[in-house]
């Protein structure tokens, strides 16, 4: 038998990391689980609620790659945005108005102003987390809902902010991220989860965030569709019969 040293990267990759294996490997094969992982969800329909507080509110959400989302509010803000790779327009049915984005950013200002309106419509789970190039350390651990599961930290350098994700080994299902700045502490938990064995993967079905050891909001879904036929049509809205129609930039101003 080979030394265990002397294993090329790529038997170590398809067998799983053996205990004691150097870090290096470990976030190695550790991202490219992730961007296999993510190559096997390539579109989603999410319904739920999120609770912080005494405030819960509904939504829906669909994603389709590459980077098509529609997100809906619920009562009392009834809105809906929708990205179809071009154009965002938001449909205000509370206010009966419809708008479309005037886009004069640049790709890097876009994909920001993008993750912000859309991030909070999918929760931590679907997609892999974002690794930097560098700062990530891994190691081997274990969880309750996962027997075998390494945790990556990101630590950009100079700073005092620390990431850590928590992922179920090999399958890289999200388990936990936490965070810490300075003393503040906060932590995102996966309480119960929706497994489909046809993908090799499982999803959050209900999340809790930490703050300071006390819980501070949830999210419970009711309904997940993994890989379901999303024509482009689902990411394409039109103005309602009555509604008023403008215009708004990225930055949030109107104009009727």
């Amino acid at each position: 038998m080979r030394p265990r040293a002397l294993l090329p990267l790529s038997l170590v990759l398809l067998t799983g990391c053996p205990k004691g294996e150097d870090p290096a490997a470990l976030l190695a094969g550790a991202r490219q689980r992730l961007a296999a992982r993510d190559t096997r969800l390539t579109s989603y329909v999410l319904e739920g609620s999120a609770q912080e507080g005494e405030q819960t509110m509904r939504f829906q959400f669909a994603w389709r790659a590459p980077q098509k989302m529609l997100g809906t509010l619920g009562a009392p803000l009834q809105r809906t945005w929708a990205w179809d790779g071009t154009r965002l327009v938001e449909r205000d049915d509370a206010a009966r108005a419809f708008y479309t984005y005037q886009d004069d950013l640049t790709p890097e200002r876009r994909v920001g102003a993008l993750t912000a309106l859309f991030n909070p419509f999918a929760p931590e789970g679907f997609r892999a987390p974002l690794l930097p190039g560098e700062g990530v350390s891994a190691r081997r651990a274990t969880h309750a809902l996962a027997p075998e599961a390494v945790e990556l930290t990101v630590r950009p350098p100079g700073s005092d902010v620390e990431v850590t994700y928590v992922l179920r080994w090999p399958a890289m299902d999200f388990l936990a991220k936490r965070m810490r700045s300075g003393a503040d502490t906060s932590e995102v938990r996966v309480e119960a989860e929706h497994c489909e064995a046809a993908l090799s993967l499982c999803v959050p079905r209900t999340l809790t965030q930490w703050a300071g050891g006390q819980r501070v909001a949830q999210t419970v879904l009711t309904r997940t569709e993994l890989n379901p036929a999303l024509p482009a049509e689902t990411f394409t809205l039109t103005p309602p019969a009555g509604y008023t129609v403008g215009q708004k930039t990225f930055a949030g101003e109107q104009t009727p």
